[in-house]
């Protein structure tokens, strides 16, 4: 048995580098770039009016001008206009090029207008006011996006802005989801006093949905004929195997014997940890440690590097094996640094196995520090219990028996919450 630290080193040490494809910006929301996104030109692209209003020459105002005769009118989306007497003004309008000969921008509440002529009814302006000028924003060259971002509706302004209407990104992890025992049956269905209803399975194809990971999914009976054969396909044509149940010590827990079976090489078998202690992790390739990176393309496209993560079959278990591990791997594997949360203890704990405890909490913002309340349960079974809880605190493996409130750990937060 390994600790949940070595775990995460030997999770860690295991990343797959999935491709490249090409998608159109508006469907890349979610996804991880991979390609700096620079701008194709300053931005603003000139000096752009930031007010309706009149533009004037500013030294005309300094040296006492209060009325200026408009000589024209600059609507947003029209070529730059010139001046052609620099005493006089022009209207503009917001977004529009500040015409040529002007300098300074005076609101419409600060004017009024009889005619053709603007007179100025407010003391003081400063000189190149309500311009938003060129370049100001970012230059022509300028990396506005970097490499390896999680794309969000804040990048695909940009994307647009810039003209970029396919973008670069990670392609994502093929995944097949298997759930495995004889006492499931399907969620339409009516289970019989001895059943119950697949929920694992549902669960991590929208854990795996938060990543924007599509996924596959099928269920298993507790048959060494039956795993042998499905799993040796899946193998085959899929990137990641996810697995809830059969990997403990059961005589039916088949998984571990018929994935070694399979060429699958075991990197680790239970974790010191509660809830998900059998977890099992496993690759079908012996030396994965930045495996693409250093393969030529024959060899690339020969060889089928699977992942296997095989979490016990408990819901707790599942839900907190696939945040705490799979979660950090995907990540690892697309070059992005996951957000670390840390919150405090609202109260004492007391847990007597020397093992690292990730225990469900609420969480409550009070005076600017996260607090961490833990949420009462009934083991690793209890599926129900997940909707009580924001996400699971990690109080490490150690000798005493009581987690002290006030102290600081990390978090593995699952649930939005308002501050």
């Amino acid at each position: 048995m390994i600790t949940v630290k070595e775990a995460k080193q030997i999770v860690l040490k295991h990343k797959l580098d999935f491709g490249i494809e090409e998608v159109p910006f508006i469907e890349s929301v979610g996804r991880v770039l991979k390609e700096d996104i620079v701008a194709d030109r300053d931005f603003p692209p000139f000096n752009r009016v930031a007010m309706d209003g009149i533009a004037v020459n500013y030294r005309f105002f300094k040296y006492g001008v209060r009325d200026f005769k408009i000589e024209g009118i600059q609507p947003a989306g029209t070529v730059q206009e010139t001046m052609e007497n620099a005493a006089h003004c022009y209207e503009v309008m917001t977004g529009a090029v500040l015409p040529h000969n002007t300098d300074t921008v005076i609101r419409y509440e600060d004017i009024s207008i009889n005619t053709l002529m603007a007179s100025v009814i407010v003391d003081e302006i400063k000189e190149g006011q309500n311009i938003h000028h060129q370049g100001s924003d970012k230059l022509k060259e300028t990396v506005l996006i970097k490499k390896d971002t999680i794309i969000s509706p804040a990048e695909i302004g940009v994307l647009a802005t810039v003209g970029k209407t396919t973008v670069k990104v990670a392609k994502q992890p093929k995944i097949m989801i298997v759930s495995t025992g004889d006492e499931l049956i399907e969620v339409n269905q009516t289970p019989l006093d001895h059943q119950i209803r697949k929920s694992n399975v549902y669960t991590l194809v929208s854990l795996l949905e938060k990543l924007n990971i599509p996924s596959e999914n099928a269920h298993l009976t507790d048959q060494k004929e039956v795993l042998n054969s499905k799993i040796a396909t899946y193998l085959k044509q899929y990137d990641v195997l996810l697995f809830s149940g059969a990997v403990s010590k059961g005589k039916y827990d088949f998984l571990p014997e018929v994935l070694e079976s399979l060429g699958v090489q075991k990197l680790f078998h239970t974790v010191s940890q509660r809830p998900g202690k059998p977890f099992w992790m496993g690759t079908t390739f012996n030396d994965t440690h930045n495996s693409n990176e250093n393969t030529n393309t024959t060899e690339k496209s020969t060889q089928k590097n699977t992942f296997v993560f095989a979490f016990p079959g408990n819901p707790i278990s599942t839900y907190v094996n696939c945040m705490v591990y799979f979660y950090s791997w995907y990540y690892y594997s697309m070059n992005i640094a996951p957000v670390s949360l840390t919150a405090i203890l609202g109260e004492n704990v007391d847990f007597k196995p020397n093992l690292t405890y990730f225990l469900q909490v609420n969480l409550q913002l009070k005076d600017g520090q996260l607090i961490a309340y833990p949420v009462k349960g009934n083991g690793s079974g209890d599926l129900a219990s997940l909707t009580a809880a924001d996400g699971f605190i990690e109080l490490p493996k150690q000798k005493e028996l009581s987690y002290k409130k006030g102290h600081v750990f990390p978090i593995h937060r699952y649930r939005s919450f308002e501050f």
